[in-house]
């Protein structure tokens, strides 16, 4: 891992935050994880923004390094005041395609309705946010979202990719994906000034409305469900 990626603010992130900002990712009462979360810009934004739409509880992995650890903390506490009183946040290491247990442990029994069985816990939501370029990990990847996402047709992984990923890469997470058992489709921007324009109200230091116009112009966005057949 380049512990050096974990600091940066890619384009996925902001494209991502700003479609949680709009509501366009509904996540209010959701479970929610994010992998290799890096700076965690959409898991924290959805924890802050508004009390009345929070998610119920995030969770924010990343690689379990030191360094990128360190950093992921840092951020988590940097914005601790700011945290939905009913939204319960927490941060920790994860391999992709690692048994997950520690991380199903996180759900609160509360969280798991009365029917749920061993099949169909999970999280309501996973965010993916500019892993696809790790062309050698899609399966394990993959496997952690099978491990992940409750079994449950609701539920949905959000994937969001830079186009400097290049397309065929793209296409075998796609491919991989649909052959584990998710029905995953592209959203493709419309040109209309909604995908074209940056609809974002919040500041982001350093970049003005027309260089965040540009980042959301070069991501590429996916949404996965389980198939018609859970797995």
């Amino acid at each position: 891992a380049n512990t050096l990626l974990a600091d940066h603010l890619f384009s996925p992130s902001l494209f991502l935050a700003e479609r949680i900002e709009r509501g366009l990712i509904p996540v209010k009462g959701k479970t929610v994880i994010e992998l290799g979360a890096g700076c965690a810009l959409p898991s924290l934004l959805m924890t802050t923004i508004n009390d009345h739409e929070s998610p119920s509880l995030v969770v924010i992995t990343d690689y379990p390094d030191p360094g990128i650890l360190a950093n992921l903390k840092a951020n988590v506490e940097r914005n601790s005041s700011l945290l939905s009183p009913g939204c319960i946040v927490k941060w920790m290491g994860y391999n992709w395609g690692t048994e997950a247990s520690s991380l199903l442990a996180l759900i609160p029994p509360v969280e798991q309705s009365a029917t749920a069985t061993a099949t169909s816990s999970g999280y309501d939501i996973i965010i993916l946010s500019d892993l696809l370029h790790f062309h050698s990990s899609h399966d394990a990847l993959i496997h952690s979202m099978k491990l992940l996402l409750s079994k449950n047709p609701e539920s949905v992984s959000y994937i969001s990719a830079g186009n400097y990923t290049l397309p065929h890469v793209c296409d075998n997470f796609v491919s991989r994906a649909r052959e584990s058992g998710f029905d995953i489709e592209e959203v493709l921007p419309n040109q209309n000034s909604e995908d074209t324009e940056w609809l974002g109200q919040m500041e982001v230091s350093g970049l003005d409305r027309e260089a965040l116009a540009i980042r959301k112009a070069v991501c590429r966005f996916w949404i996965a469900k389980w198939g018609g057949q859970l797995k």
